[in-house]
Parts: structure tokens; C-alpha cells; sequence
């Protein structure tokens, strides 16, 4: 069993760049705020360096909409780094009007330590610990995106969140060995047991995948979205594979329907609680006027 998980780990392995695509510097020589090299000056994004609790610094950027209604929390493939992705976060804030953090894992471009399954999962808890207390989001303002890899640690901490606003799995995947095998259970080695945690999610779901994917089959797609609790339509991207979807005109137009979805959502939501509240306090002061009405 010990050949098999190592087979298993060496072919679904990770791949940061080699090199970084990017360095991390203080501006001012060393008094001023952390800076990535690729990011022009002027764009209103803010870096940080994030301790885990295995003791990594992961950095972390957050990219400032002054409209935004919610926060993306982005969990990139296993083949990138932060600086390869910078023209799409802008893009994504841009369309989406939304704040964006993102981060690279464990191992990846400036941020210390090896990459590995467990790594990831301390990685999103420590940025998501700073998103509370740099940023005071909310749970209920705040949508997890994973993308192919990055649905490991997405669904590991929408799993423990009762209150997210919603999660969006781009190309993900039902497990590691199930990118593999075909397995039918889920074996005690397999990694991102993704096909385990989406039941635990309580939030709306929207799934992306390219029904043509040559590296993970969009049935992975396919059966997260049936497994997930609240279900959100579904996006199939005709032709798509699994690393372009975002050149898919209706990749970014599908992506702003669910958020504007998400918003209509949380309004009404407010609008309930706030009607419950009302009741609750009309009917205190009733049942204060009946008791009065019996002396």
C-alpha cells in the first residue's frame, strides 16, 4: 500500500514555478508597505506575508473594489503563482465588483515552506484569519473560489463555515486519485477528499467546468454540483479545457449573474431577519399590553 501512495503522490504532485514569476519587497528600502515586483504602483492592491500554524509565510494580496458588496477568498491551480495571475484578478474585480484574496501556497512563488495537501489547508485558514481581522469580512460577505487544486483547501474551509455567502468550484476535482482512478470509494491515502467535504457545505454552489478537459473529466464537475446542497446552475463550457475557461465569454458573464444572484440573495435575507425582528418585538409589547389589560 506505502508503493501505492507514493505513486499517487509523485503523479498528482505539485508544480509551483520554477522560478518565482515574482519577488516581494518593501517599498521605501525596507520601512514602506510589501510590494510585488509585477504590480504597478497605483492598482489598490495591499500584500501581505501570512504565518500558518505550521509556521510558513504565505503572501496573500487584497485587491480593494470601493463598491464591492463581497469578497472573493481565490485558491489558484497547481501549476501557477500570483504573478502569472494579476491581469486576471483585475479583470475579476473589475466584472465582478468584487475585493479579491488571493495567495500562494506553501512552496510557491515568495511564500515559504513545501508544498502538500495539509500545507494547503493551513494556508487558506491563515489568509481567511486575516481577511477577519485586516478586513472585518464577514462570513455571510465572503465567496470562496477554487480552482482545479485550490477546490481542496476551498471545500476544506467552506466545510467549516455555516455561514458563507457562497463557493465557486472552477475545473475542480472530486479527490486526488480520482483524477487517476475511477475509484468508487474514497481510499484512506487519496488526497482533497473534495467528494466527502461537499456535502458538509451550506451555502449556494456554482460549478465550472470545460466538457473538455483533458486533465480533470468535467464528471468531476458533474457530481460535485449533484452532491452540493444548495445548487446553483451550473456552468458546462462547450470546448473548454482546464486551463482556459476564463477566454469563455460566457465564463465571466455566467460569474456575474451569480454574484448579482448572491446580492439579491443577502438582501433579502436582511429584509426577513429584519421583518422576524420587527414581529418579535410587536408581539413582546402585545403580550405586555394583555397582561397589564388583566390587572
Amino acid at each position: 500500500m506505502g508503493n501505492v501512495t507514493s505513486s499517487v503522490a509523485a503523479r498528482f504532485a505539485f508544480f509551483p514555478p520554477e522560478p518565482a514569476t515574482y519577488e516581494v519587497f518593501r517599498e521605501g528600502g525596507g520601512e514602506g508597505p510589501l510590494c510585488l515586483s509585477r504590480l504597478p504602483p497605483g492598482k489598490n492592491v495591499e500584500v501581505h506575508l501570512v504565518e500558518t500554524k505550521a509556521g510558513n509565510r504565505v503572501v496573500a494580496t487584497f485587491w480593494r473594489h470601493p463598491f464591492a458588496r463581497f469578497t472573493l477568498l481565490y485558491s489558484h491551480g497547481n501549476a501557477a503563482d500570483l504573478g502569472q495571475m494579476l491581469d486576471l484578478f483585475h479583470e475579476l474585480r473589475s466584472h465582478l465588483r468584487v475585493n479579491i484574496m488571493s495567495y500562494d501556497y506553501s512552496g510557491y512563488g515568495a511564500s515559504t515552506g513545501k508544498p502538500s495537501e495539509f500545507n494547503t489547508y493551513y494556508d487558506i485558514e491563515a489568509v481567511y484569519d486575516c481577511l477577519m481581522k485586516e478586513y472585518k469580512i464577514k462570513q455571510e460577505d465572503l465567496i470562496l473560489y477554487g480552482q482545479s487544486v485550490g477546490s481542496g483547501p476551498t471545500l476544506h474551509l467552506a466545510a467549516r463555515l455555516q455561514k458563507l455567502g457562497g463557493v465557486v468550484l472552477h475545473s475542480a476535482i472530486l479527490s486526488g486519485i480520482r483524477v487517476l482512478y475511477p475509484v468508487k470509494v474514497t481510499l484512506w491515502f487519496d488526497i482533497f477528499k473534495n467528494i466527502d467535504k461537499i456535502r458538509q457545505v451550506n451555502c449556494p454552489v456554482l460549478v465550472i467546468h470545460g466538457t473538455s478537459d483533458e486533465i480533470v473529466d468535467w464528471t468531476h464537475g458533474k457530481r460535485l454540483w449533484e452532491l452540493s446542497k444548495e445548487k446553483y446552475d451550473p456552468l458546462w463550457i462547450k470546448g473548454g479545457g482546464h486551463c482556459n475557461l476564463e477566454t469563455f465569454p460566457q465564463f465571466i458573464k455566467h460569474l456575474r449573474k451569480f454574484i448579482n444572484a448572491m446580492e439579491k440573495l443577502t438582501l433579502v435575507k436582511q429584509i426577513t431577519q429584519s421583518s422576524l425582528s420587527t414581529s418579535a418585538v410587536t408581539e413582546v409589547k402585545y403580550n405586555k399590553c394583555l397582561r397589564l389589560g388583566k390587572r
